[in-house]
């Protein structure tokens, strides 16, 4: 068993040290926190998270109350020592607020062209699955199996045509749209995203 001994990890003044958590699924960053020595031990020990309470000087584990677990997929330690970088499998929202992510107030730029968009569009397309709807694209696909396969098909296609031309603005919009038909599919499937990573990274060797 790993022992937080073992780690080198930096503490400050007070004890603590910085821990960022994401979702291990699409790296979205879910939460800031503080860990004491023995918070990070009870996180080796039970592949839960675990914090130190400033405000209440106390240890306490993520969604005790609320029932909002974190399982812990991995740990890292940043070059210094001093921040922990911990991605979980989330089991409902990380933000006290009710939010899936702590950081969700813009105050500069705008996250519609960054990555911010893949936990969305699966938030979305779970949300279709949990509640169908006669309206929704999205839950026809999941109605019609033959449909859905035949458009993950179709768009890889459009993709490769689309490259063939060198366009890329039409490369975008149909990658966009081979990425969306993939990952209804994830959904529909409950395609355990974990696996995958790992034969991609058995692949990268």
């Amino acid at each position: 068993m790993v022992k937080e001994s073992e780690l080198q990890l930096k503490y400050d003044e007070k004890g603590l040290i910085s821990v960022i958590v994401q979702d291990y699924r699409t790296n979205e960053v879910l939460m800031m926190a503080w860990s004491n020595a023995e918070a990070v031990q009870r996180m080796l020990d039970t592949g839960y998270t675990w914090f130190w309470s400033r405000e209440r000087q106390k240890l306490w584990q993520k969604g005790e109350e609320s029932g909002h677990v974190q399982k812990v997929k991995s740990i890292q330690a940043d070059c210094d020592g001093d921040t922990l970088l911990v991605r979980v499998e989330a089991a409902g929202a990380a933000c006290h607020t009710g939010h899936p992510s702590c950081f969700f107030r813009t105050v500069y730029g705008s996250e519609d062209v960054t990555a911010a968009v893949i936990p969305d569009l699966l938030r979305v397309i779970e949300d279709r699955r949990a509640h169908p709807s006669d309206e929704s694209y999205t839950c026809k696909l999941f109605s019609d199996e033959t449909k859905m396969c035949k458009k993950v098909v179709e768009e890889a296609a459009e993709v490769a045509l689309a490259i063939k031309d060198h366009d890329q603005k039409e490369e975008a919009s149909e990658l966009a749209d081979l990425v969306y038909h993939i990952l209804v599919c994830v959904v529909k499937e409950n395609i355990p995203l974990d696996r995958v990573y790992g034969v991609l990274s058995e692949r990268r060797q």
